[in-house]
């Protein structure tokens, strides 16, 4: 990891999850701005931003939250936390860089830092309980934002004459632009799922609508930000997300303001996703 002082978390921020996960997400935002004004790029970048921000928010769990568990995607490449996450009660559900190509193509801000908190409550069930969605290259002169449970944002009203689906930049499902020309409805493509879920929060567009290959910890932290936000949120069947699974696979979604979620949902159950 570079040279890097990710300095103490405020006061309030140890006794308050929500304030964490900001804290958190913030301060790895931070040390991915100064990987990135390295010199390096490309596969380099990528490489060098992913595991510099893995190891500051394991070290950071490590010291300030020694008993909670932690998932990761990092964790697939083992290097997994302290404690089994199947068995804990608490568990941080976190991706260091979520959108890697977008990083390493300066200035792109289209991508983001996850951090969530699955808890455990007293009758035995688990579900988010706090997220942070830390965008550090967002704003003017890429000040970047932080949005998160503690502080829900309030969602503005529409702009736009008609719905705005975000979609992949790379990899847009058929079924969407099928679903667009239903609901008359443009696609707006953008990078990592955090910002997508996150342009539904800002007003940059209405919906984001995915299946075809996620897991945990693209979407946790950005689906416990829209559910304070009261967008809605669900699998593509209407079900809902459930988190700290067994197997960690969780490979679509639905983030829209809630007007739309009828005529999205009724669409792909006439349709479905292939």
């Amino acid at each position: 990891m570079t040279d890097f002082d990710p300095g103490t978390p405020p006061g309030e921020a140890l006794e308050n999850d929500h304030l964490f996960a900001a804290w958190t997400a913030t301060t790895a935002g931070r040390l991915l701005l100064q990987v990135r004004e390295s010199g390096l790029e490309g596969k380099e970048l990528k490489d060098a931003g992913d595991l510099a921000s893995h190891e500051l928010l394991m070290s950071l769990f490590a010291t300030y939250k020694p008993d909670d568990a932690v998932l990761s995607e990092e964790e697939h490449r083992g290097t997994a936390g302290a404690h089994d996450r199947r068995t804990a009660k608490r568990v941080w559900i976190i991706d260091p860089v979520d959108g890697t190509r977008e990083y390493s193509e300066p200035p792109r801000d289209d991508w983001a830092v996850h951090v969530a908190l699955w808890a455990q409550s007293d009758s035995g069930e688990g579900a988010l309980v706090a997220g942070a969605v830390a965008q550090p290259a967002l704003g003017p002169e890429h000040s970047g934002r932080t949005f998160h449970t503690g502080q829900p944002p309030v969602v503005p009203a529409r702009t736009a004459p008609k719905p705005r689906i975000a979609v992949s930049r790379s990899r847009p499902p058929a079924f969407v632009q099928e679903l667009a020309e239903e609901i008359g409805a443009e696609l707006v493509p953008m990078g990592s799922a955090g910002a997508k879920v996150i342009s539904v929060v800002r007003d940059v567009t209405d919906a984001y609508v995915h299946a075809g290959g996620q897991y945990e910890w693209d979407s946790a932290a950005p689906v416990a930000v829209a559910r304070s936000a009261g967008l809605f949120t669900s699998r593509i069947d209407g079900s809902e997300l459930v988190y700290n699974q067994e197997d960690v696979l969780l490979p679509d979604l639905v983030v829209c303001r809630p007007e739309l979620a009828e005529p999205i949902l009724a669409f792909i159950e006439r349709h479905g996703v292939e």
